[in-house]
């Protein structure tokens, strides 16, 4: 047998060793079941939301249907079917959202919407928990960005220092083969079960959704990474010459610094240094429009209104006192008015998620949370994305009833079945 096989028969024998060694250790059992059933409540909570989000939007979608047919039937002309007739707009959830929920929690994925001004309905919502907004759900990736780094700082901070406690440490340096590698493997061997048993639950929820592989593949090696970087700096720190606890309270320390405070103070001067104007200004301006409009001439609508639309200028003479292309046109021009506030929104939000991308790059947790997010299509790009399918939506209703509201085409219940209706962004 040559040296080159001696040390592999060695390693081998040291590795079963360790092995059997770790499944004798009651106390990290116990960390291991622990890692096992919050990664399956993780999943199990994350994969009974997106349930009930899918289940919710089936009954809203036939109760859309019926409710729109209902409206039609009892307004006989176009303003009244355009008035009355709400359209559902809603963002499923992918085939992976159960593991990261993202901005599900607190931002609107279902609207309905009508030919009214957009601005007020776009920023509508639910009313939700305040602290559920504040502290999001414990889905996967919370439990991956900040329950994993601590079973893996609790598994590895006294990997030395226990040794010493049992005055095991200089025995078992002496018949190393090698020191180095006897830590390395015993350290490895804990991360990397801690990891096996936290991931078993995720990829069991993919095969479970039918996410695609390479998503699966790409969350899987997200998390190792995760995993190891933790691992790296606990086995690093474990080897410095100072008691577990001083050991244990720098590790907490810097998981505390990486997971809480500074991503606190990365949002604080990130939203300081991005000024960003308050939905409720673009609502309170839109409304203000929309309200003063029955007040003013009608000229004082219809000339902005026909600057966006010049094809309908032959038409812009309104000789009533309500006619409902004047009344549509100055729901658009509410609109118009409060069009470089939402712009400034928009932009501001886009702004602030891309420099809080750059400020994740150290952060750990952060950074593992938004890549997570980013697979499940349940970030701050896939809401806004939501949002212009809607504004997009809405345009094309806009224009299937002005081309009959203006030219005052008259009323015909089958163009109806032209309506535009909403198609989802991953349906499309």
């Amino acid at each position: 047998m040559d040296e080159r096989e001696s040390k592999t028969v060695s390693t081998l024998a040291t590795t079963l060793r360790e092995v059997r060694l770790l499944s004798r250790d009651r106390a990290f059992a116990l960390w291991v079941m622990l890692a096992l059933l919050l990664s399956i409540l993780a999943v199990a909570g994350g994969m009974n939301e997106v349930a009930q989000q899918r289940s919710t939007l089936e009954r809203l979608v036939q109760a859309d249907r019926i409710d729109r047919a209902d409206a039609q039937r009892q307004h006989p002309d176009w303003g009244g079917a355009a008035y009355y007739g709400f359209h559902l707009t809603y963002d499923p959830p992918s085939d992976f959202a159960f593991a990261a929920l993202g901005v599900r929690d607190h931002a609107p994925w279902k609207h309905r919407v009508r030919m009214l001004a957009l601005e007020g309905q776009i920023y509508d919502r639910d009313a939700g928990n305040p602290v559920l907004a504040l502290v999001g759900r414990f889905d996967f990736a919370f439990f991956a960005a900040y329950v994993v780094p601590l079973l893996i700082i609790v598994v590895l901070h006294d990997l030395h220092t226990s040794e010493r406690a049992a005055g095991r440490h200089a025995l078992l340096v002496s018949t190393a083969r090698e020191a180095g590698g006897l830590w390395r493997q015993r350290a490895a061997l804990r991360v990397g079960k801690i990891a096996f048993v936290a991931l078993v639950p995720l990829l069991v929820g993919c095969a479970w959704a039918g996410t695609s592989f390479g998503t699966t593949v790409a969350a899987t090696l997200i998390f190792l990474a995760h995993c190891s970087f933790w691992g790296l700096l606990a086995f690093w720190m474990a080897g410095r010459p100072r008691s577990s606890e001083q050991i244990l309270a720098t590790l907490l320390g810097v998981w505390l610094l990486l997971g809480i405070i500074a991503p606190a103070l990365g949002t604080l001067a990130i939203d300081r240094f991005v000024p960003v104007p308050e939905g409720a200004d673009i609502v309170m301006t839109q409304r203000e429009a929309v309200n003063d409009a029955w007040d003013l001439p009608k000229d004082a609508t219809m000339q902005p209104f026909m600057a966006r639309h010049p094809q309908w200028a032959g038409y812009a003479e309104v000789g009533q006192p309500f006619h409902w292309k004047w009344y549509f046109a100055f729901q658009q021009v509410g609109d118009q008015k409060a069009e470089a506030l939402s712009q400034d929104y928009r932009a501001g939000r886009r702004t602030r998620d891309r420099l809080a991308g750059i400020v994740a790059w150290m952060m750990p947790p952060a950074l593992l949370e938004r890549a997570l997010q980013r697979l499940a299509e349940t970030d701050l790009r896939a809401q806004m994305d939501y949002e212009q399918d809607i504004r997009d939506f809405h345009a094309e209703l806009r224009a299937f009833y002005y081309a009959r509201l203006f030219p005052e085409v008259p009323f015909d219940p089958s163009q109806l079945d032209e309506l535009p209706t909403f198609t989802p962004r991953g349906d499309s």
